[in-house]
């Protein structure tokens, strides 16, 4: 797999959108201007705003953006652990270029610019992006910008992930509330580890994943692309820890959910246990990769009918279309192609199952698990899903093989009875048919 690809992705993740331009200044603050409790910055196009806010039923006073629109969508909170009390706000652009937050004369928060800017200017941007600058400096030159320091909700344009220059890292956090914007439970982030991969969690316990960054998308996610760049949509965190990707309706003035993340029963990180993959369209959702059994009738963890025993004759046998499995223990060889892969996976021992993930650059790239397999999803067409090789021992591959010939002998048996009762219904009807005719033919001759 290419190193550029996955090095742009570890370093941020992007929502791709068209950014709306630029027009006329009457959205900045100037240097030593400021707004208080009361006033607020609109953004040229009047698609965004920025001002103290009270969530919900709080009283409390927060310095936001939000939808000029729909005040209640909050995008941005610059104080989101030190409310300040209502009225006492003040936001001020000082002569050095910081962006300052008081309260009677103590700074809550502030930009922490380093070094002066000598004409500073905050400017809100159209695309909901707060940013200082040096107004004789280049126009997209910015010492700070809001979209840097992400809310809980990610807007076009804005990006998730690791800087790998300064190691800083860009992610979303959920509200504790509705009335409350402080850091809440839920986080989605980038885990840079082996592939790039989503996840929702919850401190160290993991709610949701999606599949490795393959060239193109994430498996098992949906992605959607609006048709015009006039449709607003944002991805927003929930206070629940529900991904969902929201669309303005403009008859109705609401917010539509496009996608939600869980999104079933499946959605769930390791909704079933170790070998074990996970479909929502059964009525029992957990079903044993094949060449494995239940462990017991209460665990929902699976283990070999037949141990490897890296002997010849050891196999594969492949899941088709699914989210491949966390990747808690595995190899990258990014050169290799599907056949390189098998034949490097047989070679290990160690070696459980492995798959092709790099789509962009023609199937190439080798990911190989070692131990147990965890969080296989199967997925419908709308998601990207992957085909992942299981290993199995060659008494395994003969079990498999055998269960399919049962399974094809029990259809044709099938098959053939039931075609049986329905030839033995039509002749019996015939027959009957023929007796009854015959019948009124033999009283009539008597008469």
């Amino acid at each position: 797999m290419g190193k550029a690809p996955i090095c742009t992705w570890i370093c941020f993740l992007t929502l791709v959108f068209s950014h709306l331009e630029l027009s006329d200044e009457a959205d900045v603050i100037g240097a030593e201007g400021s707004i208080s409790d009361g006033e607020t910055v609109v953004s040229s196009l009047e698609t965004f705003q920025l001002g103290f806010f009270s969530p919900g039923k709080s009283r409390n006073r927060y310095l936001g953006i939000w939808y000029k629109n729909s005040p209640g969508a909050v995008v941005w909170v610059a104080n989101r652990n030190n409310p300040i009390a209502e009225g006492k706000g003040v936001l001020t652009l000082s002569d050095t270029g910081n962006i300052l937050l008081n309260q009677t004369n103590t700074v809550v928060w502030s930009t922490n610019v380093s070094g002066a800017a000598r004409n500073p200017v905050a400017q809100l941007l159209d695309t909901g992006n707060l940013v200082l600058k040096d107004n004789k400096s280049m126009p997209e030159s910015y010492l700070w910008q809001s979209f840097e320091h992400p809310s809980d909700t990610l807007l076009p344009g804005m990006k998730i992930g690791w800087n790998l220059k300064t190691g800083e890292e860009r992610y979303l956090t959920s509200w504790t509330s509705a009335d409350d914007p402080s850091l809440g439970s839920f986080t989605y982030r980038l885990d840079k580890n082996g592939l790039p991969q989503l996840f929702i969690d919850r401190g160290s316990v993991k709610r949701y994943r999606t599949g490795p960054w393959n060239g193109i998308g994430f498996g098992g996610y949906h992605t959607y692309e609006p048709a015009s760049n006039s449709i607003t949509m944002r991805l927003w965190l929930n206070q629940s820890g529900y991904l969902q990707r929201l669309i303005w309706e403009q008859k109705s003035n609401e917010w539509d959910v496009l996608y939600s993340a869980p999104f079933d029963k499946c959605g769930s990180y390791g909704s079933c246990g170790v070998n074990s993959i996970c479909s929502s369209r059964r009525a029992d959702a957990c079903e044993c990769i094949k060449g494995f059994i239940s462990k017991s009738q209460e665990s929902k963890n699976c283990l070999r009918e037949s141990p490897l025993d890296c002997q010849k004759g050891e196999g594969f046998t492949r899941l088709d279309g699914v989210k491949v499995p966390d990747l808690l223990k595995i190899e990258l060889n990014e050169s290799l192609n599907p056949t390189g892969c098998e034949a490097e996976c047989l070679k290990n021992c160690s070696c459980t199952a492995y798959a092709n993930v790099n789509v962009s650059e023609g199937r190439t790239g080798c990911l190989m698990w070692f131990g147990d397999l965890f969080d296989i999803t199967e997925v419908s067409d709308m998601y990207r899903g992957e085909d992942v090789f299981i290993r199995l021992s060659a008494s395994g591959l003969g079990l498999t093989h055998d269960s399919k010939k049962k399974n094809r002998m029990a259809i044709i048996m099938v098959s053939i009875i039931s075609s049986a009762i329905i030839l033995g219904l039509i002749s019996f009807i015939i027959w009957k048919r023929f007796e009854v005719k015959h019948h009124r033919s033999f009283m009539f001759m008597n008469k």
